[in-house]
């Protein structure tokens, strides 16, 4: 047996006391005194959107950068991330289903997101738009042929698109998370695609419409649809604090989840690397797609990580427990993951440590440590 000490977060709210870790589970809460300066004792936290990091991509479907990828998230907390590719050719898409396909069923990742190709060109954001196509019924099953069950997680798509609204209600008959993003759509189309089936948002405010009180479209449809779990990428670029702050306020617990949409230069220097086969300058932790001539474009993806997008959550809002339900909980019920994602008995021992400063100090994935950065 294994036992942590310190303020416990669970559904129910903070117990102190002791948690007890046998085998791969957590087999016990037992409140009891705790030192003054005793830390935090969250679940390890669910990244349903992440490109990669330390270096590493999820994008070229290769299964030893995912590896590298997924142990330096893990090292901030993260102990499922879902391995995000950017709009691809349809070959890339099989191939790099079939290679996570060993990984998820290790454990190394949870699944897989695609995000893209089936979206929009005027919101594409950082997506190549050489990529960007109608949905297929055919490509889809053939994807899901390639990869095998509970591989595919989820799939962001634009539901304006011809065939969008088909796709989706496939993906939703096949257990597959169907989720809208990079969407120019109106607030009606958008709330086809809700009824259609679909259950996320994708970095809502991003890669969408932006929101106007006489055209609301993709955001306010989203916000306002009770089976919509919005994701919300905090890292103070992609969205305002103050906007953090109203977002997560309008949807309430259960239905936020923080994301990082992170890309390989998270945990890097500054300095040029690439998303998609499109060229991104990272300045001041900052990625943007550099354009043709050499400007800069859009944003890019993230250098984020969920301990950071947690502390800035909990410091924004105020609470604890909501950041926890938004970094753990809701991701994971979003995908389907229902063994993990909180702290309760007999679900997986997935447990983040952090000091009062909500600092990351240890890190237990299905009751194993793993390094924790900075240790």
């Amino acid at each position: 047996m294994t036992n942590f000490t310190g303020k416990i977060v669970t559904p129910d709210g903070v117990v102190e006391g002791t948690l007890h870790i046998v085998g791969d589970r957590i087999s016990g809460i037992e409140p009891g005194r705790i030192d003054a300066d005793g830390g935090w004792l969250v679940p390890g936290f669910v990244d349903i959107h992440c490109h990669g990091g330390g270096g590493h991509t999820f994008t070229t479907g290769d299964a030893d950068e995912a590896r590298q990828a997924a142990a330096f998230h893990a090292s901030h907390g993260t102990t499922t991330v879902v391995a995000s590719l950017v709009s691809s050719p349809f070959e890339l898409m099989r191939s790099a289903s079939a290679a996570f396909a060993p990984l998820v069923a290790a454990g190394v990742i949870g699944g897989v997101h695609f995000e893209g190709p089936y979206l929009s060109e005027a919101c594409c954001g950082a997506q190549n738009p050489a990529f960007l196509r109608d949905p297929s019924l055919a490509e889809l099953a053939a994807l899901l042929d390639a990869a095998g069950p509970d591989v595919i997680r989820m799939m962001t798509i634009a539901p304006e698109r011809a065939g969008a609204l088909d796709a989706i209600e496939f993906l939703a008959s096949h257990g597959i998370v169907a989720a809208i993003g990079h969407t120019d759509a109106t607030y009606a189309q958008v709330l086809a695609g809700v009824a259609a089936g679909a259950t996320v948002g994708t970095h809502v405010f991003n890669g969408m419409r932006p929101p106007h009180h006489r055209a609301p479209g993709p955001v306010y449809a989203l916000l306002r649809s009770a089976g919509i779990v919005c994701e919300f990428v905090a890292d103070g670029v992609h969205m305002a604090e103050e906007t953090l702050e109203f977002a997560t306020h309008t949807v309430g617990v259960g239905r936020a989840a923080l994301i990082t949409d992170a890309i390989m230069a998270t945990g890097m220097p500054d300095g040029e690397y690439e998303l998609g086969g499109q060229a991104v300058q990272v300045d001041d932790g900052v990625a943007l797609l550099v354009t043709s001539d050499g400007s800069q474009g859009s944003i890019a993806g993230s250098t984020l990580t969920m301990d950071a997008a947690f502390r800035r959550t909990a410091r924004v809002t105020g609470s604890i427990v909501g950041s926890v339900a938004a970094a753990a909980t809701t991701p994971a019920r979003a995908i389907g993951l229902t063994d993990r994602g909180a702290l309760a008995v007999g679900l997986r021992a997935d447990v983040v440590a952090l000091d009062t400063d909500l600092n990351v100090t240890t890190v237990i994935r299905a009751g194993a440590e793993v390094p924790a950065a900075g240790r």
